[in-house]
């Protein structure tokens, strides 16, 4: 695997750049492998910009999307907590915590979600209280790159610095009345350094558990040159292992959303056939003026359940791409 700088001090928020559209960001995600539910959190710190991106996506086991997205006001880049979000080291590199108390939208009808300004106007909503205890149950995997022109998992545009991990989530989840609280496991990340969106021309990313002893991070990625290239490492036997070669299979639904996968891996020492049915699709969508044009992405969260060998797995399916005329540009590749 190509060599990174990752130090314990890389928990903690870093430094901004210069950049305008400096981000710095923590997610996890989290499943419970008894029955469909699941989803992910994420605070991206954009100090330079004056605010925080928020978001909370739930799949509920009866379809419902519980769904937040907030810009809250933060004045510096000190620590991760906005918004009624807050994410706390308990142990570096070993334990993180992650919680949230605010509203959330209840959406049945995910085309709702393709309308942002339809969303916030009429979709119900409902308190939420949450804390994901998440433990470590792989090594990490990534940090900064050690020179110039060393090239990183998400492109030197978005993201340069990044480190992520395969997971055990113990979670406890209060909607309304009702709670869901599960112990499972998923996945987490931190990345710091310019973040645009839009400097994805597309990807195709799989961050998924099968447990304790197993799991995969993949990407298939264009950046804006157009140039596609795979990246990612498998988890099996105590380590990571990084790819060699990735193919991605995709079909589709009547939304131009993915429907299911099929994924093939190759390490040095293993080769992967890797199946997913998406369960639930997050159609969300990110718009920002650069350059004076209005650029559009789709961004596709994909609540998808895996087979590996006999082995069921859960995760999330991202599909990130720019539109032009209201097509993703890789569709239907």
């Amino acid at each position: 695997m190509a060599e990174y700088r990752l130090d314990k001090i890389d928990e903690m928020p870093h430094e901004p750049g210069s950049e305008n559209h400096f981000n710095e960001s923590v997610y996890v995600n989290g499943f419970d492998f008894s029955r469909p539910l699941g989803g992910w959190l994420r605070l991206g710190n954009r100090a330079n910009e004056g605010y925080a991106e928020l978001a909370v996506c739930l799949f509920l086991p009866d379809g419902t999307i519980a769904c937040q997205f907030l810009r809250p006001a933060i004045a510096d880049n000190t620590r991760f907590d906005a918004g009624g979000m807050a994410y706390s080291v308990e142990r570096p590199f070993e334990q993180v915590t992650m919680r949230y108390c605010g509203e959330v939208m209840l959406v049945e009808d995910r085309a709702l979600l393709r309308s942002p300004r339809r969303l916030f106007d009429e979709a119900p909503r409902a308190a939420c209280t949450l804390e994901w205890q998440v433990r470590g149950v792989s090594p990490l995997h990534g940090g900064s790159p050690m020179t110039a022109d060393q090239q990183t998992m998400f492109g030197r545009d978005f993201s340069l610095g990044h480190f992520n991990q395969h997971t055990a989530v113990e979670a406890r989840i209060e909607i309304g009345t009702q709670r869901y609280d599960f112990a499972g496991f998923g996945w987490r990340d931190h990345s710091w350094g310019p973040r645009l969106w839009q400097n994805i021309l597309f990807d195709r990313g799989f961050y998924v558990s099968f447990g304790a002893e197993r799991g995969l991070t993949l990407l298939k990625i264009a950046n804006a040159d157009g140039i596609v290239r795979r990246a990612g490492v498998l988890f099996r036997d105590g380590r990571y292992e990084a790819i060699s070669d990735l193919d991605v299979f995709t079909d589709w639904d009547a939304d131009k959303d993915p429907s299911a996968v099929t994924l093939t891996a190759r390490s040095t020492s293993w080769r992967a056939v890797i199946h997913g049915r998406v369960l639930n699709v997050a159609p969300l969508t990110n718009r920002r003026e650069i350059d004076g044009q209005m650029l559009h992405s789709r961004i596709a969260e994909c609540f998808t359940e895996f087979d590996w060998d006999g082995h069921r797995g859960y995760g999330m399916t991202e599909y990130v791409e720019r539109l032009q005329d209201g097509t993703p540009v890789a569709w239907p590749l």
